[in-house]
């Protein structure tokens, strides 16, 4: 299959997350799970992914388009992080590259509209009041989450923007939510239903269905498809579908993580 390539995206990535619960994101917890520094987190990761794809379709691709990205290393705080597009038959292939290391795979494409899935298909429930902790029963199988309402705020989105390092001037020329934050949801099905030590998103694959829009109230419904062990690492794969204010789906995503590594395991 024929390719062309299409001009290098560079941007100093930046860890969003050194704040948050989520230890990974911080420099001493993860130097000792062996990485250099706390990792970037894999939605703005996907975030970055994102520029290319929309200098090529626009605005039709929060529409409609599709997208998958597998995080194989990690990306650090204030290193160059490359994005490379090729345009191929199907769409455009995408990688990320930092550090002299291949840290992020992945494509997208602008197939024709689909129908998005039956809301009725997927239970609405609340976050759980309390949390209990990440295990394979608070996660089980077949197991339905929601997380808090959002309501994305002008000013949220903006700083979202300007912490991506985004120059693409669709998001705030026409009030547009960034697509890597929908896949930041997808994390909060994990963080707000459950107690969870260090852990890494993995991967993702996005149908979309409409563009989010500041001053949209974002919410999920979610339902665990997998837990189960890979070469010592927990893992959760989850169906999730993105709402913009209860009712109009705006994408859906098969969300990845490990959800308990196995370093927490063997300590």
């Amino acid at each position: 299959m024929s390719t062309a390539a299409i001009g290098p995206y560079s941007v100093e990535a930046y860890n969003t997350s050194k704040e948050s619960e989520n230890k990974i994101h911080d420099d001493a917890v993860a130097r000792r799970f062996g990485f250099s520094g706390g990792l970037v987190p894999g939605v703005d990761v996907y975030g970055y992914m994102t520029h290319p794809v929309l200098a090529m379709w626009g605005r039709s691709w929060l529409v409609h388009g599709t997208a998958e990205c597998r995080l194989i290393k990690p990306v650090y705080d204030g290193k160059i992080a490359t994005i490379l597009a090729s345009e191929t038959a199907d769409g455009l292939e995408i990688t990320v590259e930092s550090e002299k290391m291949l840290c992020a795979t992945g494509s997208a494409a602008l197939p024709e509209p689909v129908a998005p899935p039956v809301l009725a298909d997927f239970r609405a429930v609340d976050v759980r009041p309390t949390r209990p902790p990440a295990d394979e029963a608070s996660l089980a199988e077949g197991t339905w989450l929601g997380i808090k309402p959002f309501l994305v705020t002008a000013d949220y989105a903006a700083q979202y923007l300007k912490d991506l390092r985004e120059t693409d001037t669709l998001y705030a020329r026409e009030g547009l939510v960034h697509p890597g934050l929908i896949l930041r949801l997808c994390n909060w099905a994990l963080s707000h239903n459950v107690v969870l030590g260090p852990w890494i998103h993995v991967g993702s694959n996005v149908q979309n269905f409409a563009a989010a829009r500041v001053g949209d109230t974002l919410s999920i419904r979610a339902r665990i498809t997998g837990n189960y062990e890979r070469k010592g690492h927990r893992f959760a794969d989850l169906d999730v579908l993105v709402l913009a204010n209860g009712a109009t789906p705006v994408a859906r995503v098969a969300h990845a993580a490990i959800y308990r590594p196995r370093q927490v395991a063997a300590a």
